[in-house]
């Protein structure tokens, strides 16, 4: 039986040194990024072992589901509060930074964007739909992350983080049914090959979904989880071997970070053993995955739906952003926090690249750096937080 797969290949690179750890040209690392493909191909099971043997492929890996990590406690915010900066903008210390991400070019990858929306006003926004469905947003939750990276001001409220930021490339990857992993990797091709700094995703493998279309075909239930799991590992090596060429890239062409949303799945407001680790493809090497704080009258706490082993932290309860159609709205979730850490990575960026200094090592540390713990309520468990709340720099 023939099965849709995800072949990423490299053509032109001497050996694959740089795939297995070991030392490699720089005229191998560089003919390497710059000759990456992606394809989509229906493969017989049995081709598989001699196609992942040909010399110019990195990665083989069946095409699964890909979904939101939807968000929590949606609603219409018809008035905001009598503030002018949102929560989450001053807790990552946005609002006294003198950098605004100026030069910079963000890249979201999600469920489009109402480009109309006055929050974009004055960004060149350029959109690539990957799931046949047109570019837009009939969802709201591209719309409303890239509001909180970039947005400019709405009704005197500040949600963005870095409202300098002047290019933004927007993939829709997420529409009406659903998404893949194959759309997330040709989305992610495209963002580096137009110039992508900062790449963010709210978005998650569809474990459960996978198994469900192979039980629909007939296959029993335990065979099914068994080639999803198969197929969940293949995953996160084809999203890790992604990272490593995005890597090799950011030595020859431009920097690009790539960070991704931890996952809503744990519920530790029920029990504290209630949590699961992060999902991919944020867990995969080469991302940096984002775990969601809230607001207490005590500092910052974690969300409790928010996956544990993240690296790092945003605000991601009761976010106020951009809302299709014009307006506001508020949601929550580690889809919140995302766009907080990618406006933050945005601002470093433009920092290090006004002092000459931008390059990927450097940005991924000063980033992971930033994070704060000394506003989090006492008690925290490490592990949930990462370093902590990320910080914009302030000078």
């Amino acid at each position: 039986m023939k099965e849709e797969h995800v072949i990423l290949r490299v053509k032109k690179a001497a050996n694959r040194d740089i795939f297995l750890g070991g030392a490699a040209k720089a005229s191998t690392l560089e003919a390497a990024a710059a000759s990456m493909t992606v394809e989509v191909d229906n493969l017989d099971r049995n081709n598989l072992p001699q196609l992942a043997r040909d010399t110019d492929v990195v990665a083989v890996a069946p095409v699964i589901p890909m979904k939101l990590v939807k968000p929590l406690d949606i609603q219409n915010v018809l008035q905001p509060a009598a503030h002018t900066i949102t929560w989450g903008v001053k807790a990552v210390g946005a609002d006294t930074s003198p950098f605004t991400g100026n030069g910079i070019v963000v890249a979201v990858l999600d469920t489009g964007i109402d480009a109309t929306h006055p929050a974009f006003v004055g960004v060149n926004v350029i959109q690539k739909d990957f799931t046949g469905e047109g570019n837009g947003d009939t969802n709201g939750h591209g719309t409303h992350c890239a509001g909180t990276i970039f947005g400019r001001d709405v009704n005197g409220l500040r949600i963005g983080v870095a409202p300098g930021i002047k290019k933004a490339l927007i993939g829709k990857v997420l529409g009406d049914n659903s998404g893949s992993s194959a759309s997330i990797i040709n989305a992610i091709h495209w963002a580096t090959q137009n110039g992508a700094n900062v790449i963010s995703m709210s978005l998650g493998i569809d474990f459960p979904g996978f198994v469900e279309s192979l039980t629909r075909s007939g296959m029993p239930i335990d065979l099914a989880t068994s080639k999803a799991l198969e197929g969940y590992r293949a995953n996160v090596q084809l999203f890790e071997k992604m990272a490593q060429l995005v890597q090799a890239g950011s030595s020859f062409f431009q920097t690009t970070l790539l960070i991704g949303a931890a996952g809503n799945e744990s519920r530790k407001d029920q029990h504290p053993d209630f949590e699961i680790a992060v999902s991919p493809p944020a867990v995969s090497n080469g991302f940096i995955s984002v775990a969601a704080l809230m607001e207490n009258a005590l500092g910052f706490s974690v969300a409790p739906f928010s996956n544990t082993g993240a690296m790092i932290s945003g605000p991601g309860v009761g976010i106020i952003s951009a809302k299709p159609g014009g307006g506001l709205q508020q949601m929550s979730g580690t889809s919140m926090a995302t766009p907080h850490v990618a406006g933050v990575a945005a601002l470093w960026a433009e920092k290090l690249l006004s002092s000459g200094s931008l390059n990927l090592n450097i940005l991924t540390a000063r980033l992971l750096a930033s994070g704060a713990t000394h506003g989090l309520m006492a008690g925290f468990d490490p592990f949930d937080v990462g370093t902590g709340m990320v910080t914009a720099p302030q000078g």
